[in-house]
């Protein structure tokens, strides 16, 4: 059993720690990943990243500086069968060319969340339900898009918690729509005061994808989704399924996306090589975050540079 350190500083200075997970609140992220870059250690951040885009950008080029590899904490990147989906997507016939995405992911807060949660307080989580939960909206929808940005965002905060003691508010009700080049159209949904949905919806000109799990699998052992109403199961290759007697949704199994993430990661890091898509699908998703985020704070739709 490794011995326990006194403080971040000491965990950063121990010779046989490679990596680390970085959960703290946003607000405290960039420091202390830039640390760890400088440190020589790999870095698992949760999402939202950073404050902004720039901050992030600075926080991956302290990595790559390094030769530290960067990853976000998006579990459902590591599930297999979004390699399914993409399978499907990329068959011409099944959904055809995507016309339109709609995604919600929320949960109702409940106790003191709204007074007491940090993910209320605009000092440690400026972006709110936007970062929290938006961030995943965002993802999958660059994801089908093959990393292609939207060229508009228009955002609006519908709902933010109450300033008190001097903390600033943050969004807890969100929505925004973006534009592609195109004429492709996404609408996502995003808040901690309605009931726990997280779904996505893919519509083609010829059919159309639904999840209605794409975050926190309800089978984690087999994922599925649906295809113009045909259910497709995706089991592990390995065979394994869901044993007897177990709960289908919890995670850390061998075959679950948490698991694969930090299998991923791990692999990565022991090739010696660096993966540079994982920081690149990170900075894309705050980037659009932003400007949904700056839209709704000016009132105006944003245009977004392709990068």
């Amino acid at each position: 059993m490794p011995a326990p350190l006194a403080g971040y500083e000491a965990l950063l200075a121990a010779k046989d720690v490679d990596a680390v997970y970085i959960p703290l609140p946003t607000g405290l992220r960039k420091e202390w990943v830039v640390r760890a870059a400088e440190a020589g250690k790999h870095v698992v951040c949760e999402k939202p990243c950073a404050v902004n885009a720039a901050d992030l950008a600075e926080m991956i080029s302290a990595c790559k500086k390094n030769r530290v590899q960067f990853l976000d904490g998006v579990m459902f990147m590591h599930n297999p069968r979004l390699a399914r989906i993409r399978e499907i997507l990329d068959d011409g016939q099944s959904i055809g060319p995507v016309r339109h995405l709609a995604s919600t992911f929320s949960f109702m807060g409940s106790g003191n969340f709204s007074r007491d949660n940090i993910r209320v307080d605009g000092r440690l989580e400026p972006a709110g339900c936007l970062g929290d939960l938006g961030w995943y909206c965002i993802r999958f929808m660059l994801w089908t898009m093959k990393w292609q940005s939207p060229r508009e965002a228009t955002g609006r905060i519908l709902r933010q918690s109450e300033a008190v003691s001097g903390r600033p508010p943050a969004p807890t009700e969100f929505m925004a729509d973006l534009i592609f080049d195109g004429g492709v159209s996404m609408h996502f949904y995003c808040s901690f005061v309605a009931a726990f949905r997280q779904w996505v919806n893919i519509g083609g000109e010829n059919g159309w994808l639904h999840l209605p799990d794409f975050v926190h699998p309800f089978d984690s052992y087999e994922p599925s989704f649906v295809v113009n109403r045909n259910e497709i199961r995706i089991p592990d290759a390995s065979g394994g399924k869901c044993p007897p007697g177990a709960d289908p949704m919890v995670q850390g199994h061998p075959l679950a996306q948490d698991t694969r993430l930090f299998r991923h990661f791990a692999n990565q890091v022991f090739t010696g090589k660096l993966n540079d898509d994982w920081p690149m699908w990170a900075l894309k998703t705050q980037q659009v975050l932003d400007a949904c985020f700056d839209s709704a704070r000016n009132h105006a739709a944003v245009k977004i540079a392709e990068r």
